[in-house]
C-alpha cells in the first residue's frame, strides 16, 4: 500500500463545484473581489445570484485580488498537520494574476515543514479545474509527488477553454470596447468567442446568434479529437442543460458542470457559456470516445 499522501491545493479561479472538491480533498484558497469599494471573499461571501445582481447595479467592473502568501502558507501547514506527505499547488495562470506568486511565497515559509511544488496551469476557470481534478484523482490513487507534478505540467500544455459571451456589457465597462460598438453588436446579436491561449484570454472569433455560438463550441470539441475531463462552464445560463445534451453524443464520460465565478465572470459577463477539456495524450485511454 502506498504511503504517499500528496494533497492538491488550488485557488478559487478553478470554479470547481464545492462537492467535487470535497470528494477529493482539494483545498481551494480564495481570491478577494471588490465591488464598489466593498470586499468579498470569493465562494464564501457572495452567491452567484448576489454577485450578478451587484455587477448589474455597478457602473464599473469588479476588481479581484490574489490571496496573500500567508493564506497559502497556512493551508500548507494545516495539510502537513493532517498527515500530508507533500503538496502540489496548481494555480490560475501566472499571466492573469499574482496568485501563483503568492502560492510560491507561501511555499517558502514551509520549506522545513512539507515539500510544496507550485505549478502554473496556464489556465483559468474550469480549464484550471480540469487539471486540478485530474491530478487530485491521481494523488488519491497513491501516485508519487513527482508523478502528480509531471501530470499537472503535461495537462497544462494540452488543456483548452472556449467560451461564448452573451453580452458585451462587461467588456464595455472594462474599456475593452466602446459603447457604440457594443450597441451595434447587441443589435446584430453578435456573440464574441474567447479562448485561453498561452495562459491568456484571447479573442477566438465571433458568431451571429446564441445558437450559432453554441454550435461553434460543439464543433471545437469535435475538432479536438479524443479528449479527457470535459467540463461545461456557465454564468447563470438557463440553457446550460440543453447545451450539455448537445455535447453528449461526442463524449461518453462524465461532464462536470460548474459556475463561472467572479474572477472570470466579472470580465465576461452573465450568460457566458463554454467548455474546458484536455486533449488526450498518448497514454490516455479511449474511454471518453463514444462507443468505447
Amino acid at each position: 500500500m502506498s504511503t504517499n499522501r500528496v494533497r492538491i491545493v488550488t485557488d478559487s479561479a478553478c470554479d470547481l463545484p464545492q462537492h467535487v472538491a470535497d470528494e477529493l480533498g482539494i483545498d481551494i484558497v480564495p481570491l478577494t473581489i471588490r465591488i464598489d469599494g466593498e470586499e468579498y471573499v470569493d465562494r464564501a461571501d457572495l452567491t452567484p445570484a448576489e454577485f450578478w445582481a451587484k455587477c448589474a447595479a455597478s457602473a464599473t467592473l469588479p476588481e479581484t485580488a490574489a490571496p496573500a502568501p500567508g493564506q497559502f502558507e497556512a493551508t500548507y501547514r494545516r495539510l502537513a498537520a493532517d498527515g500530508a506527505t507533500s503538496v502540489v499547488a496548481i494555480n490560475l495562470s501566472a499571466s492573469l494574476s499574482a496568485t501563483m506568486q503568492s502560492a510560491e511565497l507561501g511555499a517558502r515559509g514551509v520549506v522545513d515543514v512539507i515539500p510544496v511544488t507550485v505549478v502554473d496551469s496556464q489556465q483559468c476557470t474550469l480549464g484550471l479545474g480540469a487539471i486540478v481534478l485530474d491530478c487530485a484523482r491521481l494523488a488519491a490513487g497513491g501516485a508519487s509527488h513527482q508523478a502528480v507534478v509531471d501530470r499537472a505540467r503535461d495537462l497544462a500544455t494540452r488543456t483548452k477553454v472556449w467560451g461564448a459571451l452573451d453580452t458585451l456589457e462587461n467588456l464595455k465597462k472594462g474599456g475593452r470596447i466602446g459603447g457604440a460598438k457594443a450597441m451595434l453588436a447587441s443589435v446584430l446579436s453578435i456573440k464574441p468567442i474567447i479562448e485561453v491561449r498561452d495562459g491568456k484570454v484571447e479573442e477566438g472569433g465571433k458568431q451571429r446568434t446564441r445558437s450559432k455560438a453554441l454550435a461553434f463550441l460543439v464543433d471545437r470539441l469535435v475538432q479536438a479529437g479524443p479528449v479527457e475531463n470535459l467540463m461545461v462552464l456557465n454564468a447563470d445560463c438557463s440553457d446550460v442543460d440543453a447545451f450539455v445534451e448537445q455535447l453528449r453524443p461526442h463524449y461518453a464520460g462524465e461532464i462536470v458542470v460548474g459556475d463561472i465565478g467572479p474572477v472570470v465572470g466579472s470580465h465576461t459577463g452573465r450568460g457566458t457559456i463554454g467548455i474546458a477539456y484536455c486533449v488526450a495524450g498518448e497514454q490516455s485511454s479511449a474511454s471518453a470516445l463514444p462507443g468505447n
